[in-house]
């Protein structure tokens, strides 16, 4: 990419330290999460596609969350395990184009579909008795289709508008993937068009499911409290408390490093959040949505038998 009399083929991603020992230390953290994300992951998949009594449109969300998950930590841990033990910390800058569109088109496909979740437990808790009509299968795999279409679609006009910015004689990314953050602290000549970036992606993939989910829960909390019996109240709570810690953990993330001010940015400490919710998060959701699920310890026993 020709910019002036400089040109940047590639980029070199610094990482997190240049201590041999510990990148070996880290190479085998990020390897045991990443094993760990696979397994977890391919087994919920597994479970879902091979029972029965999980061909119910909760679980049909949640399968599909499974494999945005897997894929979404594909895109980013195989390159950590690389510059972790390689002294070629280097990437392409079409390889930095692909990791950044599939990486967001991903994440945003993830924040369009927590939304979509959203509204299972609202119909299951305020209209139990309808639940089967109106959470058809059409209605699902709209709202699952729709979600990858909106966030690849977003990911496209995201991806151009950084990649459009004058990159000079500097292609060193301080961070561990090609960012938006880091990639614009890079890009020299005018960067007016950053802002415009920053406040389409929070508005279309952030702002705006965060307030169809507050919606949702605003009406299942009346719902809720329309129930008379405490059991029934805490049954009905505990259908949407695992939804409810997975969005809390992946929007709180996400928040937390684009909706700053711009003069508090801290490329050190955003390096670890962004760890958070592309390698640990992938990980923790098969827990979170199995560990207190009767329906998906059978199903893991019957497998097991």
């Amino acid at each position: 990419m020709e910019r002036g009399n400089h040109t940047v083929t590639e980029f070199i991603l610094v990482g997190f330290t240049t201590d041999p020992v510990m990148q070996l230390i880290l190479f085998v953290v990020f390897l045991g999460v990443y094993s760990m994300t696979v397994v977890g992951n391919t087994t919920l998949l597994m479970l879902i596609c091979n029972d029965s009594r999980l061909y119910t449109p909760m679980y049909f969300f949640i399968g599909n969350l499974s494999f945005l998950d897997l894929w979404y930590s594909s895109v980013y841990t195989p390159k950590i395990l690389m510059t972790c033990i390689s002294e070629d910390k280097t990437i392409s800058f079409a390889g930095c184009i692909a990791q950044f569109f599939f990486s967001a088109g991903l994440a945003y496909s993830e924040c369009y579909l927590l939304a979509a979740m959203a509204y299972d437990p609202y119909v299951a808790i305020s209209k139990p008795l309808l639940y089967s009509q109106a959470m058809s299968i059409k209605l699902c795999v709209f709202l699952v289709a729709a979600s990858y279409l909106g966030g690849f679609i977003t990911s496209s006009i995201t991806t151009k508008r950084t990649f459009a910015m004058e990159f000079c004689s500097d292609n060193v990314i301080d961070d561990f993937f090609c960012d938006l953050l880091p990639l614009v602290k890079l890009a020299c000549g005018r960067k007016d068009g950053y802002q415009v970036v920053l406040y389409f992606l929070l508005a279309s993939n952030v702002i705006t499911p965060t307030v169809l989910i507050l919606a949702s829960y605003l009406f299942i909390i009346a719902a809720i409290l329309r129930i008379r019996s405490p059991q029934g109240r805490l049954k009905a709570f505990s259908t949407c408390s695992s939804h409810l810690i997975s969005v809390t953990l992946f929007y709180g993330s996400i928040l937390y490093i684009y909706s700053r001010p711009r003069s508090s940015y801290s490329l050190d400490r955003d390096k670890i959040v962004s760890i958070f919710y592309t390698v640990v998060f992938p990980m923790l959701n098969p827990m979170i949505y199995s560990l207190r699920n009767k329906d998906i310890k059978e199903a893991l026993n019957k497998l097991f038998k």
